[in-house]
């Protein structure tokens, strides 16, 4: 059963929080209670498939889904749809550093790991639940959701899938991927404002109970396949055991023996996920949490002060722009023991007044597993750089921010346990920013980003992403465009109800 992070709403079933996406009156879903491993039950999944670890982790958390039907939905997820056989490969950087590629998927970024799953486990919990109405699905996407998402559920019948990303606010070519999708029920927003209004929007719309009324009477229901919904957050936490079990099987541990993940990230759903393989009993160490210059987790992590009252900056790790972390709200339920009241209140506070603080207690439990750091624009080029010319490497922008930060880490603390660095998009995905750093000027930069996949091929040697070939050639399908205050209005209107 799955319950709110602010004590605010009944139990319901697995397929019911999957179908909700959000708590109807405000808050997150989360699991009532917490699965963890018995004793040799992790260690029977070492040197098992992707999708075997999948099926095991699931099955913990879907408890009205049979063991065939999570096969089946799995099969269909990772089958064919991804370019390596072992769908998360680590690669060996240093002797106690490793990059865990999640950028092999349809969409070369790591929120196919989720959104190749996530339909297949929506679609099934509507036909358990007998929904009769017309499914939407609201997106608000920093660039790398959005794609990941319209790819997963375009389609799918019995849905409709609405996007909203910051117009001007993602790469070319993340912009490009969302706004030539097909299908018949997927519609791309690009919206005059960054991606907290997109977000901010969309989760108000969630608590708006009178607007899903309305939309109710009129055969309507909404979901989310954003990280707020516990079926897209589920899967993300395979490929941390996955990981593990990996590092294992080929001698690089031993069983039982701690390690890190350094996990580049805005919404904290990645890293959450992180954190709930640890709380099943994968031998962690630290987690370590990597921010760009919009640096809001880091400053919360040092200071237990959250901030979201700051100049809002557009960087090149656009996917971590953001500075209201919806993810957050499940972590400090837990770092509380659970207290939803003070977790309502929080939240209260932060919509109110763009802050709360936290007492020490909570700041001292979120510390002993969790460190926080974050790397300069400047500093995500140079290490783009350093880490090609060192190791013939190429990072993404948003995986140079996670080394950059872990150096930051084992410089402060001197720890050399062996660590996993999350690779969350392929660096063709970024191309003008990562040949930026090849050039160490801003010609590149200004480029046409569709030409400059070449020319990164070229000076790297790296293949181009197989999904990135010929974009630029596809007929744009999306055009719709819109202010931040008309995002409800441009919904009806995609519904047909203006």
């Amino acid at each position: 059963m799955y319950i709110s992070t602010r004590d605010n709403f009944q139990a319901v079933t697995a397929t019911e929080a999957i179908k909700l996406g959000m708590v109807p009156t405000g808050g997150l879903f989360v699991p009532q209670n917490m699965s963890t491993f018995a004793e040799e039950e992790l260690k029977s999944l070492i040197g098992k498939t992707y999708q075997d670890v999948a099926a095991k982790v699931l099955a913990f958390y879907l408890d009205d889904y049979s063991a065939a039907e999570i096969v089946t939905c799995l099969k269909k997820a990772y089958q064919d749809n991804f370019t390596h056989q072992e769908i998360a490969p680590l690669y060996r950087l240093a002797d106690s550093t490793y990059i865990l590629e999640l950028w092999h998927g349809p969409t070369a970024a790591f929120k196919d790991m989720a959104l190749q799953l996530m339909p297949h486990l929506l679609s099934l919990a509507l036909q358990k639940l007998e929904v009769r109405e017309e499914m939407v699905i609201l997106v608000a996407t920093s660039g790398d959701t959005g794609k990941a998402a319209l790819e997963g559920f375009k389609d799918v019948s019995g849905l409709k899938i609405v996007c909203f990303y910051p117009y001007q606010g993602v790469s070319a070519i993340q912009e490009r991927q969302m706004i030539t999708t097909e299908g018949e029920n997927t519609y791309v927003v690009g919206v005059r404002g960054n991606f907290d209004d997109c977000q901010n929007t969309v989760k108000t719309l969630f608590g708006d109970q009178a607007f899903r009324s309305f939309l109710a009477e009129k055969g309507f229901v909404l979901s989310s396949a954003n990280s707020i919904n516990w079926g897209r957050l589920l899967p993300q936490i395979v490929y941390y055991v996955y990981a593990y079990l990996n590092l294992v099987h080929k001698g690089r541990i031993k069983y039982g023996e701690k390690i890190n993940f350094v996990v580049p990230t805005g919404n904290f759903g990645n890293i959450l996920a992180a954190w709930y393989a640890y709380r099943m009993g994968l031998p962690l160490h630290k987690l370590i949490c990597a921010s760009n210059e919009n640096k809001v987790l880091t400053d919360f992590f040092r200071t237990g002060i959250y901030e979201k009252n700051r100049p809002f900056k557009q960087t090149n790790s656009p996917s971590m722009d953001i500075l209201i972390s919806s993810n957050l709200e499940r972590f400090l339920y837990e770092m509380t023991g659970r207290e939803g009241t003070a977790i309502a209140t929080w939240m209260s506070e932060l919509q109110e007044k763009g802050r709360f603080v936290v007492d020490k207690t909570v700041q001292k439990a979120m510390s002993e597993i969790l460190w926080a750091g974050f790397a300069t624009e400047k500093e995500t080029l140079a290490t783009i750089k350093e880490t090609y010319l060192k190791s013939s490497y190429l990072l993404d922008t948003h995986t140079a921010v996670g080394m950059k930060v872990y150096q930051q880490y084992v410089v402060e603390t001197g720890d050399k346990t062996v660590t996993v660095l999350d690779s969350t998009a392929s660096p063709f995905k970024f191309v003008a920013s990562v040949l930026q750093a090849f050039d160490g000027s801003d010609a590149s930069i200004e480029g046409d980003e569709f030409a400059l996949l070449q020319e990164l091929s070229q000076k790297s040697g790296w293949s181009v992403h197989p999904t990135l070939q010929g974009l630029e050639k596809k007929p744009i399908l999306h055009q719709r465009i819109c202010a931040k205050e008309r995002i409800r209005n441009e919904l009806e209107n995609i519904l047909g109800l203006r």
